[in-house]
């Protein structure tokens, strides 16, 4: 399964992004998963990616940022390496998407949670927005969430890929999970808010720009730069942002954290982006502490300690 960055919760989308993956690669790997079950698919996924890490030097040099921070004084050689894991456990998560969403396997997914958070999503008038990110599987969460009962609302747009789009697209989840696209009027922000009031959960990702302003924060021991829409719109809704990391710890396992829950909230109207800030550096550190465990679950796949990387002020 040819793969690398991916569009995901778009909030605006980036052009010149390569799309990976075809038709027939995709079948291919779906007729390998039919007959060989998981472990097969993702022996043929060790192939896929060594081929990818060797011939696809826009693929490799997206990971290396992360990489050079996450694993400081490598040679280019053990820089490969890193790349290689990375690719291999980004692409065993979307065979587990399909294989999920299709009803080939069954994994066992375990939410961790305090009762009063998890009593807060399941009252119907009560909304809160989860934070997201390039970490882990996101996708196999909103899942493990719908089975609360709550509508989850995805701020996305579409997968530029049809391929991976028919293959990965969330709406086939069932009829729980909802998209709000970004690219309507206001950026979706008065669908976002209606959907808060209403008490259901909006789902934001919150480590790439896709064009959006940003705060600096510091990351991985250098100086990033993080959007801070999903505080802006908390603080201003005064509901509770929920920290979602998604962790695969076996092949058929992975566990849901939900421990930690964020209160952005405005004292006066002065520099509201300077109150934001400290809110989206917890974020961030939270963030390092998941990829100190799972350093090879980080997908995010853009220099976001480049501030030129998008020309867009913070």
């Amino acid at each position: 399964m040819a793969h690398g960055p991916e569009r995901g919760q778009n909030p605006g989308g980036e052009e010149g992004e390569r799309k990976r993956g075809n038709d027939l690669g995709i079948w291919f790997f779906m007729v390998i998963l039919r007959v060989f079950g998981l472990r097969g698919a993702y022996g043929l996924l060790y192939v896929v990616s060594l081929y990818y890490v060797l011939v696809d030097r826009s693929l490799v040099a997206s990971t290396l940022p992360f990489v050079r921070r996450r694993f400081p004084g490598c040679t280019p050689l053990e820089e490969r390496w890193h790349a290689y894991r990375l690719i291999v456990s980004q692409g065993k998560q979307l065979i587990d998407r399909y294989a999920a969403i299709s009803g080939r396997d069954v994994f066992e997914v375990e939410l961790d949670a305090e009762e009063d958070l998890v009593s807060r999503i399941r009252d119907p008038e009560k909304g809160a927005i989860l934070l997201t990110s390039h970490q882990g599987n996101w996708q196999i969460a909103m899942m493990a969430l719908g089975d609360l009962g709550k509508p989850v609302h995805l701020v996305m747009v579409p997968d530029q890929n049809p391929a991976m789009q028919n293959l990965l697209y969330p709406e086939e989840q069932g009829g729980n999970v909802r998209i709000i696209s970004p690219e309507q009027y206001l950026g979706g922000v008065i669908e976002i808010m209606n959907a808060l009031r209403k008490g259901d959960l909006v789902s934001i990702m919150g480590d790439r720009r896709y064009g959006a302003r940003a705060v600096e924060v510091e990351f991985l021991g250098d100086r990033a730069w993080f959007p801070y829409s999903a505080f802006s719109l908390a603080a201003s809704a005064e509901c509770p942002l929920i920290v979602l990391k998604t962790a695969k710890v076996s092949a058929y396992r992975y566990v849901v954290d939900l421990t930690n829950v964020l209160y952005p909230r405005y004292e006066g109207r002065r520099d509201k982006v300077g109150q934001l800030q400290p809110w989206v550096q917890k974020f961030v550190t939270l963030t390092e502490s998941f990829l100190e465990e799972h350093p090879y679950q980080c997908f995010l796949y853009r220099d976001v300690w480049k501030e030129e990387a998008d020309g867009i002020p913070a």
